[in-house]
């Protein structure tokens, strides 16, 4: 029978909610942002190129957000410790399938917000464009 942890379920929720921000943060820059582009299309290439699938795998895992916050938060789990519910190999698992789950959310949240802000530059862009020269 697995041991319960002794902290709180309250705790265990709010520090679940705070580390999956930092684990969403690093997937989100590394996966989409300019600063790692060029990094980026060199393993999208690798991706595609490589003769052996296992390394085709590899460097697919720093194009797609999902698959390398797998790799994000099994680092942050290294590094804090972090179990959920039980304690032993069985909270770090729900730990690690928790974290993964709340940083997706985060990060489709915050595509979602992007493709908002962008949408709506656009439109006040066209509705700027079609007004008289007088009126701008």
């Amino acid at each position: 029978m697995p041991t319960e942890l002794a902290v709180p379920m309250l705790h265990q929720f709010v520090v679940l909610v705070l580390l999956a921000i930092p684990i969403a943060c690093a997937s989100w820059t590394v996966t989409h942002e300019e600063v790692f582009r060029e990094p980026r299309e060199f393993c999208k290439r690798k991706s595609q190129d490589c003769g052996h699938v296992a390394q085709r795998k590899f460097f697919y895992l720093f194009t797609c957000e999902y698959c390398f916050s797998h790799y994000v938060t099994a680092l942050v789990l290294i590094g804090t410790q972090y179990q959920l519910l039980y304690t032993g190999w069985r909270g770090y698992l729900a730990a690690w399938l928790a974290l993964v789950w709340a940083a997706n959310v985060y990060m489709s949240l915050f595509n979602r917000l992007r493709l908002d802000i962008k949408h709506e530059n656009v439109t006040i862009a066209v509705e700027q464009s079609t007004l008289p020269a007088e009126a701008r």
